[in-house]
């Protein structure tokens, strides 16, 4: 087979993966709900650039919350992550 023919076969088994990943999903929610169990949320996560576009915070303000404890963080790599709820906790906890 050649490498476009491979490629062509690659690009169509990766679309439906695509277009199966949500059903499975949702399928998987439903079974939890049938058999009792509840599926455990996806954590949600923002970076720096989401902090920046969504609440207006600067580099330099963003470097002094987690220097000085305002905004907790995971660190992975050189990526900083921070968790969506824990945002909004401190968000509702200061009055906004």
């Amino acid at each position: 087979m050649s490498k476009e023919g491979k490629a062509n076969i690659f690009a169509y088994l990766t679309a439906i993966k695509n277009l199966l990943e949500p059903l499975q999903s949702r399928l998987e929610k439903i079974d939890s709900k049938i058999s009792g169990q509840d599926v455990k949320p996806r954590l949600q996560y923002y970076r720096n650039e989401d902090l920046k576009k969504i609440f207006g915070l600067s580099n330099n303000t963003i470097i002094k919350y987690r220097q000085t404890g305002v905004l907790p963080y995971t660190k992975l790599g050189d990526i900083f992550l921070y968790e969506a709820s824990k945002i909004e906790k401190l968000l509702n906890k200061n009055g906004h």
